[in-house]
């Protein structure tokens, strides 16, 4: 694991240039990680993630009773063949909000009382869907402070099926987690959702690793989802490279008019993330899109054209880095329909109104949205921008590191959660160093 000092100085060096691979996809790894500790036989994840998030849930299945091997990028899963062994556990998820959402779902398909926890601001953070669903199919949940978040208890007697419904406005990860649970109900579940779903693309990627591994899930759009009961098979399964955090390297290209290759993600992905690369050719940029990479070079200076609204609801991550990206833009940019934003990792929406009101940009924050209107003065001395605990405000505020001087990311260790070198690929490709 990379020791980060307590800050982290980012300047421009260059143009980003250069090619890299990114860590395997979170979204993808986690979900895997599940499905092959309820499946029959021996799962091979190659390329998975290896970092905090997804450590977490690796040793979180362990203590369920499910062997998990990791070696590098590959790990080893030798499947339960149906609930999880352990009777009991108390299981710590830190600030993973995937492991907490899919692992409630998955022990009540067991027998015996789980705690679900995680640190500080996990427990703010909202459970109170996925526990009415498990209560609704037959299971007992509850919150232990009463207030609908972490810690949450499950005293599990497997699920009977039936019929739930769960609110699409808040996260699409309760919808996941049901998902993934299901074909282990003793009944057929059907999953109906009351209003619009965020994060549509997050629900394509659950069917898709629920159907490579075998369990096919029948659908209508996105307004219910039945599932029979059924098994998942183990198999040999390669996890793409993490689109979010490729991400970050595009808008570096972007804004200085470099040029980026990532090598391990292609054109086919079905990562709703790598729409990025549709809003940075609206911007301006050349995108080459092969079968396992991905290329951006951005305009000449890294002028990019503004003026323009994007709907982010269907990556809303993706936010943060192009609040970063229309610093440089030639007029303003409005990114909407991205409240679920306020209930992440940290408060996204007011963090960076707040961080880039710091580098001297005027950033116009509502309910569920940012406008950033173009930075028109480069800060003259350092300016040392805080991370609120949150891998993604370091890894998108690193970005405005690769155009202005004198950028100072505190407490970079953050990113751990989910790219532990972010930094040294980061600066790699702006011909720097981590110190």
């Amino acid at each position: 694991m990379v020791r980060l000092p307590p800050t982290v100085a980012v300047g421009p060096q260059g143009p980003a240039r250069g090619a890299l691979r990114v860590p395997g996809s979170k979204s993808i790894t986690n979900r895997a990680l599940v499905i092959a500790a309820l499946a029959d036989g021996v799962t091979i994840l190659r390329g998975a993630l290896v970092a905090e998030d997804s450590e977490v849930l690796v040793r979180s299945l362990s203590s369920l009773g499910v062997a998990v091997e990791s070696l590098g990028g590959d790990v080893t899963v030798r499947g339960s063949g149906g609930p999880f062994p352990a009777r009991a556990a108390e299981l710590d998820l830190r600030l993973s909000g995937t492991s907490i959402r899919f692992l409630t779902a998955a022990v009540a398909l067991g027998k015996g009382r789980f705690t679900l926890d995680g640190n500080e601001r996990m427990r703010e953070r909202p459970m109170q869907e996925t526990l009415d669903a498990v209560r609704d199919l037959g299971g007992e949940a509850r919150s232990l402070r009463g207030n609908g978040c972490p810690p949450v208890e499950i005293v599990a007697d497997g699920l009977r099926g039936g019929v739930v419904r769960v609110r699409g406005d808040r996260s699409s990860q309760f919808l996941s987690g049901l998902l993934m649970a299901a074909p282990y109900a003793r009944g057929p579940v059907v999953v109906e959702v009351d209003g619009e779903l965020l994060s549509k693309p997050f629900v394509d990627m659950t069917l898709d690793v629920m159907r490579t591994f075998g369990v096919t899930v029948q659908r209508d759009g996105y307004r219910a989802f039945s599932i029979s009961p059924g098994r998942y098979r183990g198999l040999d399964y390669v996890v793409e490279g993490d689109a979010m955090a490729a991400g970050y390297f595009w808008a570096a290209a972007a804004i200085t008019g470099g040029r980026v290759r990532v090598n391990n993600l292609g054109k086919a992905t079905r990562q709703g993330d790598a729409r990025l690369l549709d809003v940075l050719e609206e911007l301006g940029c050349q995108v080459c899109r092969g079968e396992h990479h991905v290329t951006v070079e951005g305009p000449r200076g890294g002028r990019l054209r503004g003026g323009r609204e994007f709907d982010l609801n269907d990556m809303p991550d993706q936010a943060q880095t192009l609040a970063v990206v229309a610093l440089f833009a030639d007029a303003p940019v409005r990114i909407s329909n991205v409240g679920n934003l306020r209930i992440k990792e940290t408060d996204r929406l007011s963090a960076m109104r707040a961080e880039l009101t710091k580098l001297g940009a005027y950033v116009e924050e509502g309910e569920d949205e940012l406008t950033v209107h173009p930075i028109e003065a480069v800060p003259s001395a350092p300016v040392a921008l805080d991370t609120y605990g949150d891998h993604r405000m370091a890894m998108a505020l690193a970005v405005a590191g690769a155009r202005l001087p004198n950028v100072i990311i505190k407490d970079p260790s953050c990113v751990v959660k989910t790219y532990p070198r972010f930094f040294e690929d980061f600066l790699g490709l702006l011909a720097g160093r981590l110190a």
